[in-house]
């Protein structure tokens, strides 16, 4: 007669959990914290869609296949300068995307951004885009260039430069856009042309939300004929089938988007992690995922030209054209813009 023993199953139960425990001790342990761990992320308005549905998505499953981590996202949208001014009263972002620059200088003059981002890919430059306008369908008003919306009955949207690096960047298209034009039909430039055009334009301003992103809805919501924005948000228009057209000005600015660390909300238990999403912004699969959502690549052209909906720019320009932000906010934004035109 065979006998049996009641010792067999949980021999067999206690192998398996062994053998799990095993293969949980050959996963790479990251430093710092253990457990689920969160990171905090601070981002101008129109980073949502890319964040939320793509990037935020790829690094928790890539850092939970190679640490068996989970990692959790906590993130906070509004216009760049809004969101900079919250940072500095003590919001408790671990990492900023911004529009502008100077608001990531603005961080490390407050001694919140202590390493120097520009050490980062592309110089800590994330991902760009074009601006240009966004009109009804069928264009009605006949717009084609920023020229356009300097004529009479036009009503514009625009956001505030108060409060929206988007803002600041819409006035250095308008306005250097003339300048380039003028470069290229006289061989100078014509800066009483510029800022006549400047004036004109922002004569026609009715609404200024706080944001890129408020300025689009107050626009979907039916108000004024024309915005002025970044691409994406008008090909993202596109994509939910709103009644509107993209305009592509003839010379347009690129804005460029640059990641910071804020290095004095970052423990050092979280630094590890920290870094490597920074890293990973950089990563072929989130600048294909930038590119998706109708940002620019900024390591790989080659991603840009997958996206068939990017529009043609003759004359295109960078902040680099005005002498980088250090220039271009005391001479153009201060100087010209709020000086000659909005105090006007």
């Amino acid at each position: 007669m065979r006998k049996t023993t009641s010792q067999s199953v949980p021999f067999l139960t206690i192998a398996a959990l062994a053998l799990g425990l095993v293969a949980a001790s050959c996963l790479p342990k990251p430093p710092g914290e253990s457990g689920d761990i969160t990171i905090t992320l601070y981002g101008f308005s129109i980073l949502k869609e890319s964040l939320e549905k793509a990037i935020f998505p790829g690094f928790t499953q890539k850092w939970k296949q190679e640490h068996g981590q989970v990692v959790q996202f906590q993130s906070s949208y509004a216009g760049s300068e809004t969101v900079t001014n919250q940072i500095l009263q003590g919001a408790p972002a671990e990492i900023a995307i911004l529009s502008i620059e100077r608001d990531a200088q603005r961080l490390k003059n407050g001694g919140f951004v202590t390493a120097d981002w520009h050490s980062l890919p592309a110089g800590g430059v994330v991902n760009k885009t074009p601006f240009v306008i966004i009109v009804r369908k069928g264009n009605p008003k006949g717009i084609s260039d920023f020229s356009d919306l300097a004529k009479p009955g036009i009503r514009l949207i625009h956001p505030d430069p108060v409060s929206s690096g988007g803002a600041q960047w819409s006035i250095l298209a308008i306005y250097g856009s003339e300048l380039k034009k003028s470069e290229q039909e006289n061989n100078e430039q014509d800066k009483p042309r510029a800022l006549q055009m400047l004036r004109s334009i922002w004569g026609h301003v009715i609404s200024t939300p706080g944001s890129a992103r408020e300025a689009r809805t107050t626009f979907e919501l039916g108000n004024g004929d024309a915005l002025i924005t970044y691409e994406l948000e008008g090909l993202l228009m596109k994509e939910a089938n709103a009644p509107i057209e993209v305009v592509v000005p003839k010379a347009t600015i690129f804005s460029e988007h640059p990641a910071v660390v804020i290095d004095k909300n970052v423990s050092t238990a979280k630094r590890t992690i920290v870094d490597a999403f920074m890293q990973y912004l950089w990563s072929d699969e989130a600048q294909q995922a930038f590119v998706k959502f109708h940002f620019y690549s900024t390591t790989n052209d080659t991603f840009n030209q997958a996206n068939k909906d990017f529009g043609h720019i003759e004359l295109p320009f960078t902040i680099e054209y005005f002498g980088g932000w250090d220039k271009a906010y005391p001479e153009v934004i201060e100087k010209i813009f709020k000086d000659q035109v909005q105090k006007k």
